[in-house]
């Protein structure tokens, strides 16, 4: 992970659309820290999220055509740009650029 090891984080085994949703809680409540260092532990702890829903795509069998196979690529992508944007905000911008790249696979 970008972050290294600033918390350790525990994810069951969720599925995609749950760990979106995780990861998606995160970057709210991220955008409205105050705190930077804390806005960077809920950053952190959406990219866990993501790489857990990018562990459950992986053992779906979705052809590439399907349209579900569309969504969770465009739902994890768009939490990477999401990502993104508020690492730019909080003055993050070398874990932002890392993500980004991360991001631009997925769409």
């Amino acid at each position: 992970m970008v972050f290294g090891s600033v918390v350790p984080s525990h994810l069951s085994a969720l599925s995609i659309k749950q760990a979106l949703e995780l990861s998606n809680l995160y970057l709210e409540n991220a955008y409205k820290a105050v705190d930077h260092d804390i806005a960077l532990v809920l950053c952190h702890e959406a990219e866990a999220a993501l790489s857990q829903a990018k562990s459950a795509s992986k053992k779906l069998h979705i052809q590439p055509g399907d349209t579900e196979y569309q969504a969770m690529r465009d739902g994890i992508a768009t939490a990477y740009v999401d990502l993104n944007k508020l690492l730019e905000h909080k003055g993050h911008p070398d874990v932002a650029h890392a993500i980004s790249k991360k991001g631009a696979k997925w769409g």
